[in-house]
């Protein structure tokens, strides 16, 4: 069967890909906030832009 050390080494193994897991979740969670914010920002430019334009 298995001995202990195995155990523990598939532990550290589940607890290593479980971190880089959520870690990469919220790595990209965060870029998506980004290029979003920056898509909102780039469109509210492009219609005050217009708004001076017109006025």
């Amino acid at each position: 069967m298995f001995e202990f050390q195995q155990y523990l080494g598939f532990l550290a193994f589940l607890t290593v890909l479980t971190i880089g897991f959520w870690l990469m979740m919220f790595l990209i969670s965060f870029v998506f906030y980004w290029v979003g914010g920056a898509l909102y920002e780039m469109a509210k430019e492009k219609k005050a832009a217009k708004r001076l334009g017109r006025a």
